[in-house]
């Protein structure tokens, strides 16, 4: 058996400390150590993009790092993104411009959809694309996911207001 290691990682704004085997994937840590389900185990190879999380601030497919690698880092999971009565602005795109079907896939959309956001505020619809390429939707053909991002997009610029949506 592997020697345990311990790790410091910030998630969601609260310090976590725990012993981990030096083998355990972020995604299981935050998932079976923290109990923080909304990010997804969709394939274990990094294809689908369902445990898509920001680790300092940059999207990362939790199923690609070691938590130990996470080590006295920050990590935002979907639970942190937004809260109960306040949502982020991509979480209320998903909802105002029906961005999901079966929501396997939102956790890690929305995730990448940040992200993105983070780094391009004004992106056009093949920015958009590009930016969720990494991440897989099994039932929709990513027409609302693109406007949902479109709408998050405009209402962080201030653009939008909440329920705009319903007119176009």
């Amino acid at each position: 058996m592997a020697d345990k290691a311990t790790v410091h990682i910030t998630v969601n704004g609260q310090p976590h400390t725990s012993e981990v085997e030096p083998r355990l994937l972020l995604v299981h840590y935050l998932r079976e150590h923290l109990g923080l389900t909304g990010t997804h185990v969709g394939c274990d190879t990094s294809q689908c993009g369902a445990c898509t999380v920001h680790l300092d601030g940059q999207a990362v497919k939790s199923c690609t790092v070691f938590a130990v690698q996470a080590d006295g880092s920050s990590v935002t999971t979907i639970e942190g993104i937004g809260a109960m009565g306040h949502l982020h602005p991509v979480q209320e795109g998903f909802w105002e411009m029906h961005g999901l079907q079966c929501g396997f896939c939102t956790p890690g959309m929305i995730m990448a959809a940040a992200d993105l956001l983070n780094h391009n505020p004004n992106p056009s619809e093949e920015e958009i694309r590009h930016g969720l390429e990494g991440n897989y939707c099994r039932c929709t053909g990513y027409h609302n996911i693109v406007r949902a991002v479109q709408y998050a997009a405009d209402k962080m610029s201030g653009k939008k207001s909440v329920g705009a949506a319903a007119d176009d």
